[in-house]
């Protein structure tokens, strides 16, 4: 993928060719499952305004601070039918498998799960 004054630089060389062709020869392209080429018109256009100095905002580009994605709330509700769930960014922030077993621990006011075999340590 070119950026910067290469890019420019293609975009000009291409002249009139059609928006499709600048994304392709640019090298804004990605391969689908199916095997077909997707064309990254979104990527190429914020790389073009990049390369032009434009500065859309904070955040905004490849080239700056990502944006940090939802962020876990550490709460959850029982669900109609009485489950209660623990989502999978959870799980995968624990390293858990499925499969993995677990022992329940009701306190007083909180639900411990323990791993199954593992020492409780806080009885």
């Amino acid at each position: 993928m070119l950026t910067g004054s290469d890019l420019l630089a293609k975009v000009k060389e291409l002249g009139d060719a059609s928006k499709s062709d600048l994304v392709r020869n640019c090298g804004y392209v990605s391969t689908k499952k199916d095997g077909s080429e997707r064309l990254n018109f979104t990527a190429f256009y914020e790389a073009l305004l990049d390369a032009k100095g434009m500065n859309l905002g904070a955040g905004s580009g490849r080239s700056g601070k990502a944006r940090p994605g939802r962020q876990l709330s550490y709460a959850t509700k029982v669900q109609f039918n009485g489950n209660l769930l623990v989502g999978k960014a959870y799980t995968a922030q624990l390293g858990l498998e499925p499969g993995d077993e677990f022992e329940i621990k009701l306190g007083r006011k909180q639900i411990r799960l323990v791993p199954a075999g593992a020492a409780d340590d806080e009885e």
